[in-house]
């Protein structure tokens, strides 16, 4: 399949519909800085400045589904304490999900909760027990299945060995699956994959795949004759095994496909097999061969790797992929983009840097004030006005320049770290989105009259106003555009 065909196989992801069954985690992030050591142990003292809370496990699967615009329905146990209901809370309040979260007293919810300061993680500590779910439970998660399955087109088993799927569970879900005519995903963990005998695809990665047949596993030769010999004795209908730098292998019925790694660099591989499974999931609901939906998740995953901490792909990226926008083209993305990568450049101990305008023809003011402001930061983030705002603000004459050409310019220079665009008239929106740390503005603005200057400041940040050159000011005056713009 070519790009074209490919980006519409993205679009049927939308169309799909999943029930995922596994073990739901609570993923917490606690973000700081460490200045100094404790005067009570030689251990570094965080100074905490803000916590995130995410779906992890099985849950993640269904942030994945959701990102791929993916209908889900996610079945899963969780304990009765605050955990519990938060995780209850994140994955009811994703779009296009319908919950069945049970909860058994006396359980505790799975909770792994990260600490980090300038993007290195200082501690991990886990809250778990990883038990079988009480019998009387799993027998009703197992008839919640037998009738949701019917609804959906893909069952998806995400075994993190938690509790809920230990047992006779997954059997009894496969053998549901298949009664409905629906296909089954495993994406397994232990040693013993006799547990997912006949799911249609299994997906190991290569150290799960030397655990499951104590088979070598190093190089593409012994990776395929391990597969070969999981996929015959269990009887699974595919095994597509994730090799991370070495890409993908999957053996089907057809025979045996390789997919080379895509990331063009890799920060984290946090949850790159979540992304995987649900990605190859959400395909295959959507009727796309198997080999096709092993291509698209690994496109999806080599997306994942680059960011950090457990990330997903949404389908935008993924068409954007698909696109093959290269060099500075690929500085230029959306909003939400925009917003996860200063993320991630924060977690780097990265100060982000944000300016705006029409930037309509292009003139030496305007890179004086560009360089300036990437002076006064790690990375630089430049709002672009689309065309409708301009032509709203500033008359039917403007912009000179459309959006388009107006941001390849600007991700042309080296001083651009990436672009994006806003509709608003202000840019305040998108300032509440990417968080900067600097707010840049030329000087013929007072800087208790910047959009979003008091919001930077509310949350550490800094307001920064560039010097102007004054030939260009006079030589753009006379041309009636103004440097504002």
């Amino acid at each position: 399949m070519g790009p074209a065909d490919l980006a519409e196989a993205v679009r049927s992801l939308r169309r799909a519909s999943v029930l995922v069954v596994g073990d739901a985690m609570l993923d917490r992030t606690v973000y700081g800085r460490v200045t100094r050591i404790s005067p009570e142990a030689p251990v570094p003292v965080l100074a905490v400045e803000r916590e995130v809370a995410m779906p992890g496990g099985a849950g993640n699967v269904v942030r994945n589904l959701t990102a791929l615009g993916t209908s889900v329905a996610f079945l899963s146990v969780v304990g009765d304490d605050q955990a519990g209901s938060d995780l209850t809370g994140l994955i009811g309040g994703q779009p296009g999900v319908e919950p069945w979260l049970l909860v058994q007293g006396g359980r505790a919810t799975t909770t792994k909760t990260r600490f980090m300061a300038s993007g290195q993680q200082l501690l991990r500590t886990d809250h778990e027990v990883a038990q079988p779910v009480h019998p009387r439970l799993a027998d009703r998660l197992i008839r919640i299945a037998q009738d949701t399955v019917a609804a959906t087109k893909v069952m998806v088993l995400s075994d993190y060995r938690k509790g809920v799927l230990a047992g006779d569970v997954t059997p009894r879900l496969i053998v549901a699956a298949h009664a409905a005519g629906r296909r089954v995903v495993v994406d397994p963990k232990g040693e013993d994959f006799s547990l997912y005998a006949g799911a249609d695809l299994i997906v190991p990665n290569r150290a799960e795949l030397h655990r499951a047949t104590g088979m070598e596993v190093d190089g593409e030769a012994a990776v395929v004759a391990a597969a070969r010999s999981l996929r015959e004795r269990h009887g699974f209908g595919a095994v597509l095994v994730t090799r991370g730098q070495h890409g993908m292998t999957l053996l089907d019925g057809d025979g045996l496909h390789h997919f080379p790694a895509e990331a063009a660099e890799v920060a984290d591989i946090s949850g790159a097999g979540d992304t995987v499974v649900a990605v190859v999931a959400a395909a295959m609901a959507a009727g796309l061969p198997v080999p096709v939906a092993a291509r698209l998740s690994n496109i999806a995953a080599g997306l994942v790797v680059g960011k950090l901490g457990t990330a997903v792909a949404q389908d935008t990226e993924l068409l954007e992929a698909l696109g093959g926008q290269h060099g500075a083209l690929r500085k230029i993305v959306s909003r939400g983009r925009a917003a996860e990568q200063a993320e991630r450049w924060r977690r780097r101990g990265w100060r982000v840097g944000f300016t705006d305008g029409h930037f309509d023809l292009l003139h030496p003011g305007h890179l004086h004030l560009l360089e300036q402001a990437r002076r006064w930061c790690d990375r630089l983030i430049v709002g672009v006005h689309v065309d409708d705002a301009v032509r709203r603000l500033k008359g039917p004459t403007r912009p000179v320049q459309a959006e388009a050409a107006r941001a390849a310019i600007l991700a042309s220079l080296p001083a651009v770290d990436l672009v994006t665009f806003f509709e608003e008239d202000t840019p305040l929106a998108l300032i509440e989105a990417l968080r900067p740390d600097v707010l840049v503005k030329g000087a013929d603005h007072r800087a208790d009259e910047i959009p979003g200057g008091l919001l930077v400041q509310e949350w550490g940040g800094v307001v920064r106003l560039a010097d102007l050159l004054p030939d260009a000011e006079a030589a753009v005056a006379r041309l009636g555009l103004g440097l504002k713009g």
